[in-house]
């Protein structure tokens, strides 16, 4: 019974948080659209992002757009890169292994490859390589505050363009898996979703029960690496979140205040875990990648 749960918020998860995860702006006239370019050489077809270049300017400011999904679905064409470039920032929308792929790091270490090649080929795209923000929802949440946290972890450096830097200088968190031992103790009612199982999506991503394998979960939780060089941050989270309880964004928020990393957390009253509270949030979100990335 409690799988069957599982499943079933999870497959609400996926419905709410991977079909429209932001607001639905149109891409200005005159964008460039680069689909599927590949930031591992010879790698996984998962391994490839899609570029959005503004139709005017330079140098633009870029934005690491990151599904959600719970690690073992999603896809890069759901990011709202038209609300973005209409801003002048370029977008990159990545795709990276899932679960049933391989098991974490392999989601970090694609998110850093595909930061080193986008730093790598800056100069033949046209935006700053020194202006790079991660930005996703849920898993994808999990993924840009990793990014983040982890950006000087050279573990997770692995493949090409290791010259170039896979730090960002910015993170846009949208409710995002943050220290995945204390989920369940934190469910907000008895209906919520239950992570301490074989079948969840954090046990999935770590290869094993999550109570079982206490030093893999800490390996893959953003809190873990929380230095106080870490880049400024935007949390934003429902407070009636069903499926990653609020009191993760709690507890990152938490920790970077004390290490003296700068950062934001915006509560949204009623929201649940999805495009909604995404949406709710996205002004705001945009509001905190201009303030960090244009000068």
């Amino acid at each position: 019974m409690r799988a069957m749960l599982s499943f079933l918020l999870l497959s609400v998860a996926a419905s709410s948080a991977t079909a429209q995860p932001g607001p639905t702006v149109s891409l200005p006239e005159g964008t460039k659209v680069l689909k599927d370019l590949a930031y591992v050489p010879g790698g996984h077809e998962r391994q490839k992002l899609d570029l959005y270049l503004p139709p005017t300017g330079a140098r633009w400011p870029l934005v690491v757009a990151i599904h959600g999904g719970a690690f073992r679905m999603g896809s890069k064409e759901g990011e709202p890169a038209g609300a973005f470039v209409a801003r002048g920032f370029a977008v990159a929308a990545i795709n990276y292994r899932l679960s049933q792929h391989a098991i974490f790091p392999a989601q970090i270490d694609d998110g850093k490859a595909a930061v080193r090649w986008l730093r790598a080929n800056a100069a033949r795209y046209g935006y700053d390589p020194g202006r790079i923000a991660s930005y996703g929802a849920s898993a994808g949440g999990h993924l840009a505050a990793m990014l983040g946290t982890a950006g000087d972890v050279k573990a997770f450096d692995v493949g090409a363009h290791l010259d170039q830097s896979s730090r960002v200088q910015a993170v846009v968190d949208f409710f995002g898996p943050t220290d995945f031992l204390q989920m369940d103790a934190h469910r907000p009612s008895a209906q919520a979703m239950v992570h301490d199982t074989p079948d969840s999506p954090e046990s999935q991503l770590v290869g094993g029960p999550i109570r079982d394998n206490p030093d893999k979960v800490a390996r893959a939780n953003p809190i873990t690496y929380v230095t106080k060089d870490d880049p400024p941050f935007l949390i934003i989270h429902g407070d009636a979140d069903a499926l990653v309880p609020h009191h993760q964004s709690e507890l990152l928020e938490a920790a970077l205040t004390k290490a003296g990393v700068p950062v934001r957390f915006v509560t949204i009253p009623g929201g649940l875990h999805g495009g909604d509270t995404e949406a709710k949030g996205f002004d705001q979100a945009l509001a905190f990648l201009v303030e960090r990335l244009k000068p």
